[in-house]
């Protein structure tokens, strides 16, 4: 029973960070999204639903869900958000090491992001193609 509350605690945490993540730019809103559906899926099957089919949320998890869809205005906007906090992490601060590991481990997640497809048609061209999806099949 406290392990349901617990899911439904971080479902809710998880979901608020994903609102804020849409708001302000570099808080990212994707991640916080697909853990706030695992953690309703395993506490609330009415919150799992709900946010399912949410007007905005729902069509990006059930892509994601089903065919690994990263959206490609996502990447752009992405690499726009990583790219402004990279440069105001060194106008901010000075700091060469911590602006070099920040836009470092920044890269490596564009580059994870960019193996995905970007629209559902992409992945039924892959699909047909018998190209990867993503990084693993």
């Amino acid at each position: 029973m406290i392990k349901k509350y617990l899911w439904m605690a971080l479902g809710f945490l998880s979901l608020g960070m994903a609102y804020i993540g849409v708001v302000v730019p570099g808080i990212p809103f994707s991640i916080f999204l697909v853990f706030a559906a695992y953690c309703f899926a395993k506490s609330s099957p009415r919150m799992h639903a709900w946010i399912y089919n949410h007007k905005y949320f729902g069509p990006f998890l059930t892509n994601w869900t089903e065919k690994k869809v990263f959206p490609t205005k996502m990447k752009y906007a992405m690499i726009v958000v990583m790219s402004s906090s990279a440069a105001f992490l060194w106008f901010g601060t000075g700091n060469i090491k911590a602006t070099l590991w920040s836009a470092g481990f920044m890269a490596l997640v564009a580059c994870w992001a960019w193996k995905f497809p970007g629209s559902v048609a992409e992945y039924e061209k892959r699909k047909k193609l018998g190209k990867k999806i993503g990084w693993l099949k």
